[in-house]
């Protein structure tokens, strides 16, 4: 059932303002402030997003077919493991430029169902993984659920140092990739985390 024209502009005012106070403040701020700054009361709010999940969803919807752009991108490089590195940085790019997201990377969406654009998006970067392995430039142990390390450890390095060096990452990032390089890999002490873990650890996040 379509909204009415007044509760869709309160809808969309909300999404704006929590889009920009994610943005400069994280995924924790105060639902209050989000009400405020769209000029709504934290009722109106809470109508049309019964959870902080729902809002969360609504403002990076748009981010999942982001994440398959690049993908896509990435898989038309003609060198693989250049494909896999340009992937790697603009997706925590994305992370440095929005707090909001840098929050969401390191955590799942409670009662959020994967969409069609997530499923996409997994395929995908399941493609690039295993194209700058198969190239024998990405070391041959990596899996795809390794990619959360790498998002992890990124998101930690945002948080600590936006504010003094907010292109720090960038130089962590490279020791990461460096040390994903088949020519420096050296046998690991345990295997790759599971679909499940994963999900486990980001619950509990």
């Amino acid at each position: 059932m379509a909204l009415r024209k007044d509760a869709q502009r309160n809808r969309e005012r909300l999404v704006e303002a929590a889009r920009a106070v994610f943005a400069e403040r994280g995924l924790d701020v105060a639902l209050d402030e989000v009400a405020r700054r769209a000029g709504v009361s934290i009722g109106t709010l809470y109508n049309r997003f019964p959870q902080r999940a729902d809002l969360v969803a609504a403002v990076f919807a748009d981010r999942a077919e982001t994440v398959v752009r690049l993908a896509e991108h990435a898989l038309s490089m003609e060198d693989a493991w250049s494909g896999f590195v340009h992937f790697v940085e603009q997706v925590c790019r994305m992370q440095a430029a929005d707090r909001g997201y840098n929050d969401l990377s390191a955590r799942s969406i409670p009662q959020a169902a994967p969409t069609a654009g997530h499923l996409r998006g997994h395929e995908l970067m399941t493609r690039i993984v295993d194209r700058a392995r198969d190239s024998g430039d990405l070391r041959p142990d990596f899996e795809l659920s390794d990619m959360a390390f790498v998002t992890w450890s990124i998101t930690r390095t945002i948080e600590a140092t936006g504010d003094v060096r907010p292109d720090a990452w960038r130089r962590h990032l490279g020791f990461v990739l460096d040390g994903l390089r088949a020519s420096a890999a050296h046998p690991l002490p345990v295997p790759a985390l599971g679909p499940d873990e994963i999900g486990q650890i980001m619950r509990d996040c």
